[in-house]
């Protein structure tokens, strides 16, 4: 088991002994290179006090001193350094009301929250400190809650939640006991700031399969804390095409996508979410969704804003799950396909094609239909090739030249004449020629009969 540390990191921790201190590799640092996964951040553990680091290193940010945390800062790399320490009771199911320090190693490992996140390493001897069967859980794959779970869960909130992202990113099981107590916490769980729960959500989209977590989510109870609409998902029957019920459905749709985009990922959680509203059930009692992606749209930018997403996020992911309803046939006209592109925006473009590639990748779908996928994609980018205009800032006029040349005010009707000219350049491109415009735009102006006004 080599854990592989930096000659930076070594001499830090010599500076410390120099002083007089101990100093520790801890948590997913260690986690992590035992599992043979690459880690970039490194947290230490030191019986040096806060203060003392203060005074040992030239350039240290208080980042966390009430909770014996600071940053020292070392040939441009930052490194959090923490006590050891003792927690008091944890009121606010967050952070402990009071903390003591400790020179004991071994009681500081004891108040993190699973077993194998308490594996500590001396970056010096290079060993292996380990009191809580760390070691042997990692190798079981199994997640542990330290000593009695509703414990650990009633003292932070939070630790359910990144128990099942864990499971999903490491593709560990979580142990009995320690999923078992998770439903009994819920309501510490309820307390968690909405940013907190979105800073997991996150992270749980960058494992292989985020399917794992929410499944877990659904069977604990958490789901229905963090989005009841998705939960409702569950169960939900969809027609013949289909491989699974609705939230099975969007899960398997989200692993289908890159994991490299957690936008897109969310994207394809929320892109049916909108049919518990929309369901109607036909004579023969076939279940339809009419204009689903509507309701999903406007669904998803609840549940984003009430969980905190970034705006330029829920705008991003809302426009990917408002368009992502098209049924490409190979007889599609080329003016046809521009306004596809027009609706959609060039820059979704290959957003689209990849949701809809997951989307049917969860379904029972023929090689002919992923062709026409394949077609359309090839289809597009030869129309893109051809630097055709899909948007009103790509034609050869602009409102400033309706006004001084063909004598149009800049009101709203202005903004309605440049759509039905953008109209005419996506039906024929050559339409995009400058004389061809000034000249259409009178002409759709006099027919406003506002020539007078």
């Amino acid at each position: 088991m080599n854990i592989r540390v930096s000659d930076d990191l070594r001499k830090i921790a010599s500076i410390l002994k120099e002083k007089g201190y101990s100093c520790y590799l801890v948590g997913g640092a260690v986690r992590n290179q035992l599992l043979g996964i690459e880690e970039k951040d490194y947290d230490l553990a030191t019986d040096a006090l806060p203060e003392d680091i203060m005074g040992i290193f030239r350039r240290v940010i208080p980042t966390g001193i009430k909770h014996g945390t600071v940053t020292v800062l070392f040939k441009g790399e930052a490194y959090e350094v923490t006590t050891f320490r003792v927690d008091g009771k944890y009121t606010d199911g967050r952070r402990p009301d009071s903390i003591s320090y400790t020179s004991d190693i071994n009681e500081d490992l004891k108040r993190r929250d699973f077993t194998i996140n308490s594996i500590a390493y001396d970056i010096l001897r290079g060993e292996l400190i380990d009191p809580n069967g760390g070691l042997i859980d990692l190798d079981k794959k199994i997640i542990r809650a330290i000593g009695n779970p509703d414990e650990r869960f009633q003292e932070d909130g939070l630790r359910p939640l990144r128990a099942c992202r864990f499971a999903a990113q490491l593709n560990f099981k979580i142990e009995s006991q320690t999923f078992q107590a998770i439903s009994r916490n819920l309501d510490k769980f309820r307390g968690v700031s909405k940013e907190r729960i979105y800073d997991e959500l996150v992270k749980t989209m960058r494992a292989e399969k985020p399917s794992r977590t929410f499944n877990l989510l659904l069977k604990s109870g958490l789901l229905e804390i963090i989005s009841p609409e998705l939960t409702a998902c569950n169960g939900l029957a969809q027609r013949e095409k289909h491989k699974f019920d609705v939230f099975q459905h969007l899960i398997t749709t989200c692993d289908n996508c890159p994991r490299s985009d957690v936008d897109l990922r969310f994207s394809a959680l929320f892109h049916d979410i909108g049919k518990v509203e929309a369901l109607v059930y036909a004579d023969n009692g076939t279940p339809t969704f009419h204009n689903h992606e509507v309701h999903s749209a406007r669904e998803a930018v609840r549940i984003m804003k009430k969980l905190k997403f970034p705006n330029k996020s829920i705008q991003r992911i809302e426009h990917l799950i408002r368009h992502h309803m098209f049924n490409y046939e190979s007889n599609w006209t080329d003016a046809a396909l521009r306004r596809f592109i027009a609706r959609v925006g060039l820059e979704y473009i290959d957003d689209m094609l990849l949701l809809q590639k997951a989307d049917m990748a969860s379904m029972w779908k023929t090689e002919e239909e992923y062709s026409l996928l394949d077609e359309l994609k090839e289809r597009i980018q030869k129309l893109t090739e051809k630097n055709n205009a899909f948007t009103i800032r790509d034609l050869n006029i602009s409102g400033n030249d309706l006004f001084m040349t063909a004598g149009i005010p800049k009101t709203p009707v202005m903004g309605k004449i440049l759509e039905e000219l953008l109209e005419l350049v996506l039906e024929n491109p050559e339409n995009n020629n400058k004389e061809f415009l000034i000249n259409k735009s009178a002409e759709i102006y006099m027919s406003y009969g506002l020539e007078e006004r």
